[in-house]
C-alpha cells in the first residue's frame, strides 16, 4: 500500500475594507509559476522575505473555482471511486476560510469548495454506468470542546466519541440524512448553518466560534464486465475550522474569551499532531488531546487523502499570523497518509438494500408471471375463478411493491449516463486536473534542479565558472541569512506564545480561586444532612471522564433523620395526663 502527502495550497484574499482604512501594506507575494509564497516582515527592508513552497499559491485574483478544479478535483473524483477524503481550511478569524469553504453565490466563480464537491459528486454519479449510489450526509460543530449534531433534533446536545477497530473514531448517534440531488445537499448545509456558534470579535463581526465537519458518505454498488458484484465505500470530509489567533487581537471578553482559549488549545493540539507526524521520531501521536484531532485521526497520517488550504490576510497588521499560517502548513505537506479503496465494508447499508431489491423484484416478477398464466384459462372456468381469487389477493398485497418503490428511490446513479454532453463535460474537467497537476509537479521539481544544474554544467571558461559558481554562493548565502533570521524569529514566537500561554494560565487561576472562595462560602448555607454541605468530600467523590472531558458528580443526597421511637411514647403519655 503506497502513500502520499497531504497537498496544501495557500490562498492569499484581498486587502479588505479595514486593512484599507488602516491603510495597511501587503506583506504577501507570490511567484505563481514555482508555487511559492513570500512574506517580509514590515519595516524590515534589510531583511530578505520568507520563502515557503506549496502544492498550489492563489492570489488576491484567483478564484475559488480555479483552485478547485487545480487542486480539490482530483480528491473530490477519488472519493467517488471508493477513498476517503478531507479538504480543511486553515488560518486567522477573516482570512477567508469560510469564504474558500461556503463561498457566495454571485460571482458564480466564488461559489466555495463545498457546493461545488456537491455538484461534482452528483456529476460523476449520474455520468457512472453499471453502478448505484447510497449518498448520505452529516453535518456537526465542536464548540467548546463539544460537539453537537447541526441537523440533530436537539443541536445543544452533547454527543460522545467512540472508536470501533473497523470504524475507527466516530460520533455516537450523530444523524444520518440520505440526499438525492445537490439541493438536498444545500438545503442541509444551510439548516446546519443556522445552527453554528458565530460571535462578533474585532477581527470579524461573523466569526465561527467553533469547528465545523460536514461529511457525505458514499456507498457504491458496480457489476463489471463479468457480472461480479462490487461493493466500495468512500467519504468527503468538508471542514470550516474556528479562527486562529491571539486573544489579545481579538477583543474577547468573558465567554467569548472562553471560546477563544478552547479554539486555540484544539488547534494548539492540531499543531503538534502535525509536528509529531512529521518528527518521524515520535512513538506517540496526540490525537487524543481535542475532539478535533479524534475525528480529524484518519486524515492526519492515515486512509485519506487529504487537502489543506491555508488562508492569508495580505495586510502588515497580520504579519505574525500569517507567517504563523505558512509555517503550519509548510509542516503539514510532510504529513504522509496510505489511502486506499474501501473495498467490501462490512457495515454497509447498500448491500443490504441491493439484496431486498433483487428479493422484491423477484417476488413481484412472480406475482406478474402469475397474472399471464391466468388468462390461458377459459374465461368462468374454476381456476380462471381460483387465478382471479389470488390476484385479487397479490393486487391488496401493496407492500412489497411500496417497498421497491422506496428502496429504488434511496439510491442514485446512472440517471446521465447516455448524455454525451455532460460525459464530454465530466471527461474534459478530469483531464485538465491531471494536466494541471502534472504542471505542478514539473514546476516544483524544477526548485531543486537548479543548483545541481550549476554543480554537473560543463563551463567554456574558467571565468563563465567562476560567475555561474559565485551566483550560486551568494544564493546560498542569501538562504544561510534567512535561515539564522527565521532561528531568530522561531525563538522569539516561542517566547511570545510562552508568554501568552502563561497569562492564560493565571488568568484561570485567579478564576479558580474566585470560584474557590465563592464556593467556601455558600457551602456554609448548605444543610448539613446533605453530601454537598463537605467540599473535601465531594472532591473525592467527583470523578474525571477522559472520554467526555467532563467532571462526574455525585448525585444530590440528603440524608432523613428519623426520630427515635421513645419519644413518640413520650408524647402518647403527655397527652393522657394532659387530659
Amino acid at each position: 500500500m503506497g502513500s502520499e502527502s497531504v497537498r496544501v495550497v495557500v490562498r492569499c484574499r484581498p486587502l479588505n475594507d479595514r486593512e484599507k482604512t488602516l491603510s495597511s501594506r501587503m506583506v504577501v507575494s507570490m511567484d505563481l509559476t514555482h508555487c511559492q509564497c513570500f512574506i517580509v516582515r514590515p519595516g524590515a527592508m534589510d531583511e530578505p522575505p520568507k520563502q515557503f513552497t506549496f502544492d498550489g499559491t492563489y492570489y488576491v485574483d484567483h478564484t475559488t473555482e480555479q483552485m478547485y478544479n487545480e487542486i480539490a478535483y482530483p480528491l473530490v473524483e477519488g472519493v467517488t471511486e471508493g477513498y476517503n477524503g478531507t479538504i480543511f481550511a486553515y488560518g486567522q478569524t477573516g482570512s477567508g476560510k469560510s469564504f474558500t469553504m461556503q463561498g457566495v453565490n454571485e460571482p458564480a466563480a466564488q461559489r466555495g469548495v463545498i457546493p461545488r464537491a456537491f455538484e461534482h459528486i452528483f456529476e460523476s454519479i449520474q455520468c457512472a454506468e453499471n453502478t448505484k449510489f447510497l449518498v448520505r450526509a452529516s453535518y456537526l460543530e465542536i464548540y467548546n470542546e463539544d460537539v453537537r449534531d447541526l441537523l440533530g433534533s436537539d443541536t445543544k446536545q452533547r454527543l460522545e466519541l467512540k472508536e470501533h477497530p473497523e470504524r475507527g473514531v466516530y460520533v455516537r448517534d450523530l444523524s444520518m440524512h440520505t440526499v438525492h440531488s445537490v439541493r438536498e445537499c444545500e438545503r442541509i448545509i444551510e439548516q446546519g448553518w443556522k445552527n453554528r456558534a458565530v460571535g462578533y470579535t474585532l477581527m470579524n463581526k461573523d466569526s465561527s466560534r467553533s469547528h465545523s465537519i460536514f461529511t457525505i458518505h458514499l456507498e457504491i454498488f458496480s457489476t463489471d464486465a463479468n457480472g461480479q458484484d462490487h461493493l466500495r465505500a468512500g467519504k468527503l470530509n468538508l471542514v470550516d475550522l474556528a479562527g486562529s489567533e491571539r486573544q489579545s487581537k481579538t477583543g474577547a471578553t468573558g465567554e467569548r474569551l472562553r471560546e477563544a482559549t478552547k479554539i486555540n488549545l484544539s488547534l494548539s493540539a492540531l499543531g503538534n499532531v502535525i509536528s509529531a507526524l512529521v518528527d518521524g521520531r515520535s512513538r506517540y501521536i496526540p490525537y487524543r488531546d481535542s475532539k478535533l484531532t479524534r475525528l480529524l485521526q484518519d486524515s492526519l497520517g492515515g486512509n485519506t487523502r487529504t487537502l489543506m488550504i491555508a488562508c492569508l490576510s495580505p495586510a502588515g497588521d497580520n504579519y505574525e499570523e500569517s507567517l504563523s499560517t505558512l509555517r503550519y502548513a509548510n509542516r503539514a505537506k510532510s504529513i504522509q497518509n496510505r489511502p486506499r479503496i474501501n473495498e467490501d465494508p462490512k457495515d454497509a447499508l447498500l448491500r443490504e438494500y441491493q439484496e431486498e431489491i433483487k428479493r422484491l423484484r423477484a417476488q413481484i416478477s412472480g406475482q406478474r408471471g402469475t397474472d399471464e398464466l391466468c388468462r390461458m384459462w377459459p374465461p368462468g372456468s374454476q381456476s380462471s375463478t381460483k387465478c382471479l381469487k389470488y390476484l385479487r389477493q397479490s393486487v391488496n398485497n401493496i407492500p412489497p411493491l411500496s417497498r421497491l418503490q422506496q428502496l429504488e428511490h434511496e439510491v442514485v446513479g446512472g440517471e446521465q449516463s447516455r448524455n454525451k454532453e455532460l460525459q464530454q463535460k465530466h471527461r474534459l474537467r478530469k483531464n485538465m486536473a491531471d494536466q494541471r497537476k502534472a504542471q505542478l509537479i514539473r514546476a516544483l521539481s524544477e526548485n531543486g534542479e537548479e543548483s545541481e544544474s550549476v554543480l554537473l554544467n560543463v563551463y567554456n571558461s574558467i571565468q563563465e565558472e567562476v560567475h555561474a559558481k559565485s551566483q550560486m554562493l551568494i544564493k546560498v548565502q542569501v538562504k544561510l541569512k534567512a535561515a539564522k533570521l527565521e532561528i531568530r524569529d522561531l525563538q522569539a514566537e516561542f517566547e511570545e506564545e510562552r508568554n501568552d500561554y502563561l497569562a492564560t494560565i493565571r488568568r484561570l487561576e485567579k478564576e479558580g480561586q474566585l470560584l474557590q472562595g465563592l464556593l467556601e462560602r455558600m457551602v456554609l448555607l448548605v444543610r448539613r444532612d446533605c453530601n454537598y454541605s463537605s467540599l473535601d468530600r465531594l472532591k473525592k467523590e467527583a470523578l474525571w471522564d477522559e472520554e467526555n472531558t467532563v467532571w462526574r458528580l455525585p448525585d444530590v443526597t440528603v440524608q432523613k433523620t428519623t426520630l427515635p421511637t421513645g419519644v413518640t411514647q413520650i408524647s402518647k403519655q403527655t397527652r393522657f395526663y394532659s387530659q
